[in-house]
């Protein structure tokens, strides 16, 4: 065997109903896995799949046969997963992967794991259980991985045989595993990559996969530390292939690091991760550095992944004399961003959930990077010393350090949806785009679709890149909030009861309505086009400032409320009928009364404004410049009109400015919502249900609509 099977062959596990065994005439062979962590093994669900409705009830039914001997395992995540465990699935689409945990393997031999998406060519060998000539044996080949399409790892040259799906597929130059086995087909072969693991955190359970990869990593530290030279280590064969000129972050230290971050509270979303490796970015490689493409980063390991390669020629900041950090003559760029990122996480965890009795893990990886970085650039040897010394992390009563460095704080990103009208469309369709927006200003795209859906189909539709973009969004304690810029006729859609997950799941974090748990505000498509009028920077300068007060929206409603709460107690009144016969406030009469309005007037109605009276009203608003307003988009009959206004108004004196606005609205959104809150609770708020908020200010980005033209002659319009 070559050193590399020596260190594959251990960890591979040949598949099968339980009570296998080894015997090639025993129960059917389904297919190989291999230890990822002690007692757990990847594979592929489709390999799994064949125990039928068994392994889906999570039952000890899948029959492990490994260098120790024989045991059973449970499936513990899958995806995709059926949801009828009897009834399986026709077609196993990707990422195609279970998580096995192994009744007594905590001795096993472990793979080790990339942190890093594929580099593409690369050589590449497949390893797993094949039958061949009626034998069920250990087979390896070699090939080259050569790109990726539709979630794919794609192969060529060395092909998956029958028995082998569930395998893992190792670079050769690297000495990792990349991914796992999938198929073949067409002449060629696929694989799944192995950051698509990432996507088992967010099945049901997905939080144990931070165990199991803590343990990999425990497992790999251990394995590099040890003298016993009978049980070969990944981190030996990897540093032979390690290049002696190659600068970066080298697989000796970064075992040593993986297995100190492997101590520390994990990360709650990839956001908590992005923020500190876009830290990181900005002070190694530019002020302004913003990543084109999005990771989805699930714990502190990926973060070294995107930075322990980063070389000078990525438009390093300083003055490429080598004498600033990233200076093309000076230190190691990848070694200084690792050190500097660590640095980062150690502050933040400390930040987020002190030392507690976690004070011995902190100060063990304070003291590695504090000797690591050495030899690292002055500038960021002094930022990580501000980073590090602060913290009190010799006592473990220490629970609320405040250090004075600065620190990432506050939410990475807050999630911009951009809903427009396909022309031509019948019946109408809507496209939409996904992105984030940082600090206001920078637009990262996430998803799109510019052909559009029927409007009944976006809430439905949105919902996984919406979910997407919040994890990246997220960082911490910190939520993203969500603002969607639509055009008006759907002003009225019910954004902030979307789910983010379906309602019979367990009350949660993410089966809440969105605007129950985050900030969600709406935003006009037609005025985001094009530049801000002086109305509108005007009355956003009075509106940020503050104080607010409010303004009806359509004047006649108001007053028609009133009148008819005047009726009710004067019967003399109510003869008149003046409720009902007031006559409407035209558009222009609207517009001037509403330009009139003082500064950091917010307009309110307490009814739809996606169509009819409402809407022109809306317009009207819009166009004086308003970048505030306040109304129901609920279209049913409101009898409380004179309630809402006078209600909506001292909501809007209590709060200082236009950010003030958003605790309160979200709080009213809760209580409006709570359908366990006695009788008397319900009816103090049920004012404020339905409430909608347009949240407009002039310093957001731009829109930029896509060019379409006319559907071509003899095209389906629909």
């Amino acid at each position: 065997m070559s050193p590399l099977d020596a260190l594959v062959r251990p960890a591979l596990v040949r598949i099968a109903a339980p009570e296998g065994g080894y015997d090639p005439q025993g129960a059917p062979f389904w297919g190989t896995g291999f230890f990822i962590a002690p007692g757990w093994v990847l594979t592929c669900a489709h390999v799994v799949a064949k125990g039928g409705g068994a392994v889906w009830r999570k039952e000890a039914a899948v029959g492990i046969t490994w260098e120790g001997g024989r045991t059973v395992g449970q499936v513990v995540l899958a995806k995709p997963r059926p949801t009828d465990p009897d009834a399986g699935l026709a077609f196993w689409d990707f990422p195609d992967l279970a998580l096995v945990r192994v009744e007594n393997a905590e001795s096993a031999d472990c793979v080790a794991l990339s942190a890093r998406p594929p580099t593409t060519p690369t050589e590449v060998s497949l390893h797993g259980w094949a039958r061949q000539t009626g034998e069920v044996r250990i087979r390896n080949v070699l090939g080259t991985a050569y790109g990726s399409e539709g979630g794919a790892l794609l192969l060529r040259w060395g092909l998956p045989v029958e028995g082998v799906s569930g395998g893992p597929v190792v670079d050769l130059g690297r000495s990792t595993v990349i991914g796992v086995n999938k198929g073949r087909g067409d002449g060629e072969g696929a694989a799944v990559p192995l950051t698509s693991l990432r996507e088992l955190h967010d099945v049901p359970g997905g939080e144990v996969l931070h165990e199991v990869l803590r343990a990999h990593d425990r497992y790999h530290r251990s394995r590099a530390r040890s003298f016993d030279d009978r049980r070969p280590a990944w981190t030996a064969a990897q540093m032979r292939v390690w290049p002696a000129t190659a600068r970066g972050v080298n697989p000796a230290r970064r075992v040593q690091l993986y297995g100190r971050f492997a101590e520390l509270p994990p990360p709650t979303g990839p956001g908590e991760v992005m923020a500190l490796v876009d830290a990181v970015k900005r002070r190694v490689l530019h002020p302004d550095y913003q990543a084109v493409l999005e990771t989805d980063a699930r714990t502190w390991r990926d973060g070294v992944g995107l930075l322990h390669e980063l070389h000078s020629g990525e438009q390093p900041h300083g003055t490429g004399t080598g004498t600033g950090p990233g200076g093309t003559g000076s230190t190691d760029l990848g070694l200084d961003a690792v050190l500097l990122y660590a640095a980062h996480v150690v502050r933040h965890v400390v930040r987020r959930y002190g030392t507690g009795g976690g004070a011995a893990a902190v100060q063990e990886l304070v003291d590695w990077i504090t000797d690591e970085s050495a030899g690292a650039h002055g500038a960021v040897r002094e930022e990580i010393g501000a980073l590090l010394a602060p913290q009190p992390v010799g006592t473990a009563t220490a629970t609320a350090p405040a250090p004075a460095a600065p620190a990432v704080t506050g939410a990475r990103a807050d999630v911009r949806i951009e809903i427009n009208n396909v022309p031509y469309s019948k019946p109408p369709r809507y496209g939409w785009r996904v992105t984030l927006l940082f600090d206001g200003r920078t637009v990262s795209p996430l998803d799109d679709d510019d052909g559009g859906v029927p409007r009944e189909r976006l809430r439905a539709v949105l919902r996984g890149p919406l979910t997407e973009a919040l994890r990246l969004g997220d960082s911490g304690d910190h939520l993203a909030a969500v603002e969607v810029v639509l055009p008006r006729e759907l002003f009225d859609e019910p954004l902030d009861t979307w789910r983010l997950s379906p309602e019979e799941e367990a009350f949660g974090e993410w089966s809440l309505p969105l605007g129950q748990r985050r900030t969600v505000v709406v935003r006009d498509l037609v005025r985001s086009r094009r530049s801000p009028s002086p109305e509108w920077r005007r009355r956003w300068r009075g509106s940020a400032h503050g104080p607010l007060r409010a303004v009806p929206l359509r004047a006649e409603v108001l007053t028609a409320a009133a009148a008819a709460s005047a009726a009710s107690a004067t019967p003399a009144a109510a003869a008149g009928g003046h409720a009902r016969e007031l006559r409407k406030e035209s558009r222009m009469t609207a517009y001037q009364r509403l330009d009139e309005a003082a500064e950091g007037s917010v307009p309110v109605y307490c009814g739809p404004v996606g169509g009819g009276d409402g809407q022109r009203a809306m317009e009207a608003a819009l166009t004086a410049g308003h970048p505030i307003a306040l109304w129901r988009h609920s279209a049913r009959e409101h009898d409380d009109c004179a309630e809402f206004h006078r209600r909506a108004g001292e909501l809007l004196a209590r709060v200082d400015d236009a950010d003030g606005l958003h605790r309160p609205v979200r709080t009213l959104r809760m209580r409006t919502g709570d359908t366990e809150a006695d009788a008397c609770e319900r009816s103090e708020h049920a004012w404020a249900a339905d409430l909608a908020v347009l949240y407009d200010p002039p310093d957001r980005p731009p829109f930029e609509p896509p060019l379409q033209g006319p559907p071509l002659l003899g095209e389906d319009d629909g």
